[in-house]
């Protein structure tokens, strides 16, 4: 037995109301980020569908999973769990601080700040901040390290009450938040009635145009409502009195766009704006048979991955898992891979560990069980870390043992 989401939305844009067209279908899927323990309860499922709007390109999910059963007190997600976002989130605290927030008596807002590794940095400076965080136990640990967090969803209401005790703030930060909430129009309300009349609306996520060109499907799961483009975002920030003024590529997370709104007229937008859209042009990103050839590769993809496994499982080959990330939740699912096809997966978040994946109720175990003993096989769901983990993991090749990645395509390493 299941637990039913909402009926499906219907098949208009959320952010201007024109007609959408569906592209890609993920199938039933369940929270991305909730671990049932064994044996497994009752768990919510949803359509994993995807469209993208005939007018401003905005690529957003069919389906909204109301946002209470994905950011909750048992949320599993730290920021500061990766010694790489540790690093980028230094370095983007840096940044602000030697610019918008270099005067005095400054204030710096974050949506979604988790555990509070950025505002850690704007705090130890002596600069005003304050994270909106709903989940509770992340935002104690964000607590614990001295970061103001205020337990509530970044929204018009409670933006409004923070500028009225607070006073305006000189930035508006959002890493991997803003893509979550569908709610759009409250949001920006929100950021009109906080923001100082010259601040920044500075917010980075997952970039459509990574998705597309490394087939990188993991990337749509709940928690991710949005896939913005440049395009989409300068529709979006015009309709809401904004403007877009600068656009920069991250490589984290598997391919981000960091965006910087402004007040429209407040500022001049940065070349790179107008580049972006250039390349956005040529590339046709939202174009019908773009998206058609997207989710061909997408279907591809998932009959590869299952043909590979299956025939290793018929060999005797003994195949886990290497990280229990929330993008794993669309692949297992998608392709139907359970623990007879990957007997377990590693991770290093104690709050999922002695758990089973969502859906497919994959054993999740301590990071210390992939060397106990190696594995013939590694599946790379955590592959937007591939870099860190491949340095971490030197023993594992030397054994003998072979990484299987999916993205761009199924390939063995």
């Amino acid at each position: 037995m299941t637990d039913q989401a909402l009926p499906a939305v219907p098949s208009a844009c959320r952010i201007c109301g024109a007609a959408t067209e569906e592209f890609l279908d993920l199938g039933r899927q369940p929270l991305s980020d909730a671990f049932p323990e064994e044996p497994p309860v009752a768990e919510f499922f949803y359509d994993l569908r995807v469209a993208s709007c005939t007018a401003c390109a905005m690529v957003q999910l069919v389906e909204e999973v109301p946002r209470e059963r994905m950011f909750h007190e048992d949320y599993p997600y730290y920021s500061s769990g990766s010694a790489v976002m540790r690093e980028h989130f230094a370095r983007t605290a840096a940044e602000f601080l030697e610019g918008e927030l270099d005067r005095e008596d400054a204030f710096a807002v974050e949506i979604g700040c988790n555990d509070g590794v950025m505002l850690r940095q704007i705090g130890r400076a002596g600069v005003r901040h304050l994270g909106f965080e709903p989940s509770r136990k992340v935002a104690d640990v964000a607590r614990g390290h001295g970061v103001r967090v205020r337990g509530d969803f970044f929204e018009e209401k409670t933006a409004a009450d923070v500028r009225r005790t607070e006073g305006p703030a000189n930035v508006i930060y959002a890493a991997n938040t803003l893509c979550h909430i569908p709610y759009m129009e409250s949001v920006f309300r929100g950021v009109d009635a906080l923001l100082a009349e010259d601040g920044v609306f500075v917010f980075e996520d997952p970039y459509f145009g990574d998705v597309v060109e490394k087939t990188s499907f993991d990337q749509i799961y709940d928690e991710h409502f949005y896939l913005f483009t440049a395009r989409s975002v300068r529709a979006m920030a015009e309709r809401f009195g904004f403007e877009l003024v600068d656009v920069r590529r991250l490589p984290v997370h598997g391919g981000e766009i960091r965006y910087t709104l402004a007040r429209a007229g407040s500022r001049r937008p940065a070349p790179a704006v107008d580049e972006l859209l250039d390349q956005e042009e040529t590339r046709r990103l939202t174009a019908p048979d773009v998206l058609r050839r997207f989710a061909g590769d997408v279907s591809a993809i998932r009959d590869d991955l299952l043909a590979l496994l299956t025939r290793l499982r018929d060999e005797g080959r003994t195949v886990v898992a290497y990280g229990a990330t929330a993008k794993s939740a669309t692949v297992a699912n998608y392709c139907g891979l359970g623990p007879d096809l990957v007997s377990f997966v590693c991770d290093t978040t104690p709050a999922k560990q002695g758990r089973l994946t969502p859906g497919t109720h994959i054993p999740v175990r301590a990071a210390e069980a992939f060397a106990d003993p190696y594995p013939d096989y590694a599946l790379l769901f955590a592959w937007n870390h591939a870099d860190e983990i491949m340095a971490k993991e030197t023993g594992f090749r030397e054994s003998g043992g072979h990484w299987i990645r999916y993205v761009p395509g199924v390939r063995v390493d």
